[in-house]
């Protein structure tokens, strides 16, 4: 056992300070009263219990994302994805996409690859949240990797956006920037959308959070009324989870994505690229990549992280059937964990609809844990890993903790956790069998 793991496991403290998370999020005062409106009506969002990592995860994370990268950008993957992909997913304007997010379970051998999301909630939060917590940690910032500048992350996100728009625009001046979703407000992670809207304007571009539904195509532009009158959209940031732009209600963001007048990011090429679930079964069929050139060292990183999935055909049930309880059914195009079932979870009638079509099946990797303080009682909740990527580079790592069959934000103690990077210092048994008991110290933690 690593130090981190150990400390996952025996330390309960809590670092989280409400008053360095409110300077953190109401950077503006069009944002004050964000942490009250938080507490109120998302009281799991946030843990007060940071998660801690090894830097050999680290490393053996961003090494599984680099040789994925590298695989979706061969023509022969995009060729045998994108036939299988609807036809707005072949349109390649430029732009690869923000804030891709890579899951990640620790399994006992690494981590291991449940999915890949193309709209990534989070990653506004998920800043403000690490830089609430390490304000707290002053005595241990000797042991803390530096490789992510927490100071720096708006800043290199503005830039991921400014490139995306150079990608299909060159030098033009990105002016707008439009965050839509359906119905905005009533979005669980709307506190974001509006974090997102002031770092834009904090960086001189106007910007506004919008109903995609209330966009306008015309004279060759996309317009709202939540900007400046004659002004345009220059570019989407688009929460949206029509992956393919088919809803009717977003004709107008449709039209303006194919015809190329508006930047959209993240897009359909993207979601169909890396987010389709079926991807995995490429990703991890290694006969195929080594036809296609793959290394040898890029396919051993694969074969380690993804976890083995199949598609769910009636010729399989039967085998599926009686080796579901380990295994995990996820829809191809699944977001967020609805309609994602644990196989030893499984009633009949919902096997039939699984077996309808549109699934497949992973092997199960069940989660690690992380031990915190509920109501004064130890408790140890489930914790994944989210890796919020772009051009294959992690920009930010962060875990969500919870129970239940599948994450989710409404367990005490739980929610988006910080991840603190420590070094890869290995503990035999007596010094494990040596630590303290597991202890609370609010706001000035020393595990």
């Amino acid at each position: 056992m690593n130090m981190a793991d150990a400390l996952n496991l025996g330390c309960m403290c809590q670092t989280l300070s409400p008053d360095h998370l409110r300077e953190q999020l109401e950077t503006d005062p069009s944002l004050a009263g964000m942490t009250r409106q938080l507490a109120a009506s998302h009281p799991h969002l946030f843990s007060q219990t940071a998660v801690f990592l090894d830097t050999g995860t680290r490393d053996a994370l961003a090494a599984a994302v680099s040789a994925i990268e590298r695989v979706i950008a061969l023509p022969a993957y995009q060729e045998i994805t994108l036939a299988a992909a609807p036809a707005i997913a072949r349109h390649d304007f430029g732009p690869d996409g923000v804030f891709m997010g890579y899951d990640f379970h620790m399994g006992a051998d690494g981590p291991r690859l449940i999915e890949i999301n193309t709209n990534a909630g989070g990653a506004l939060l998920n800043a403000a949240l690490a830089r609430a917590h390490r304000a707290c940690c002053d005595s241990m910032a000797g042991l803390f990797d530096n490789s992510i500048d927490l100071l720096r992350l708006d800043a290199t996100f503005v830039a991921m956006f400014r490139a995306e728009w150079q990608a299909q625009r060159g030098e033009t001046p990105l002016r707008t920037v439009l965050i839509v979703d359906d119905a905005p407000d009533t979005q669980y992670l709307a506190p974001e959308f509006a974090l997102a809207r002031q770092l834009f304007e904090q960086h001189g571009i106007t910007a506004a959070v919008a109903d995609a539904r209330e966009l306008q195509w015309r004279d060759g532009a996309l317009w709202h009324p939540s900007l400046p009158a004659g002004q345009p959209v220059d570019l989407v940031y688009n929460r949206l989870t029509d992956f393919d732009l088919s809803d009717p209600a977003h004709a107008a963001l449709r039209e303006a994505y194919v015809a190329g007048s508006a930047v959209v990011t993240p897009h359909p090429r993207a979601h169909a690229l890396f987010a389709d679930k079926r991807n995995l079964i490429t990703l991890g069929d290694d006969a195929r990549l080594e036809s296609w050139g793959v290394s040898a060292q890029d396919r051993r990183i694969l074969q380690a992280a993804i976890p083995r999935t199949v598609q769910v055909t009636p010729e399989r049930a039967d085998a599926l059937w009686a080796r579901r309880r380990q295994l995990f059914f996820k829809p191809v195009a699944g977001y967020g964990a609805k309609a994602a079932y644990r196989g030893d979870k499984l009633t009949r009638r919902v096997w039939s609809e699984i077996l309808a079509g549109g699934f497949v099946a992973q092997d199960l990797v069940p989660p690690s844990e992380r031990l915190v303080e509920v109501d004064g009682q130890p408790t140890r909740l489930k914790l994944d890993l989210r890796a919020y990527t772009w051009r294959g580079q992690i920009q930010l790592l962060a875990a969500r903790t919870w129970t239940g069959q599948t994450t989710n934000f409404r367990t005490p103690g739980g929610g988006f956790s910080p991840v603190i990077v420590l070094p890869a210092l290995q503990l035999a048994a007596p010094e494990i069998a040596s630590m303290p008991l597991p202890i609370n110290h609010t706001s000035t933690a020393k595990p």
